[in-house]
C-alpha cells in the first residue's frame, strides 16, 4: 500500500504552512508560473490544494479528465 501525497500550488504567502502539514509546498506567484508547475507535478501527487488565484489561472486544465489527473481542492478566499 502506498501513501498518497498531498501538494499544496499557489502564492507563497498562502501556501507555505501546508508544509508543516507534510504537503509538498509548490510557490507560484503568477499565472505562467502555476501553469508550468502544473504540467510538471510530481509523480505521486493524488491531491493538489489551489489557491483562488492558483485555480483562475489553470481554469479549465483542471477540470479535463485525465488518467492521472489530481484531485484538487481550491481554498476559500
Amino acid at each position: 500500500m502506498t501513501m498518497s501525497r498531498v501538494a499544496a500550488l499557489g502564492e507563497r504567502s498562502r501556501v507555505t504552512g501546508l508544509a508543516l502539514a507534510g504537503a509538498v509546498v509548490l510557490v507560484a506567484d503568477d499565472a505562467q508560473a502555476v501553469r508550468r508547475v502544473w504540467r510538471s507535478l510530481p509523480d505521486g501527487i493524488d491531491l493538489v490544494i489551489l489557491t483562488p488565484t492558483a485555480a483562475e489561472a489553470l481554469d479549465s486544465d483542471t477540470a479535463t479528465p485525465g488518467p492521472h489527473r489530481p484531485l484538487t481542492a481550491v481554498m476559500p478566499p
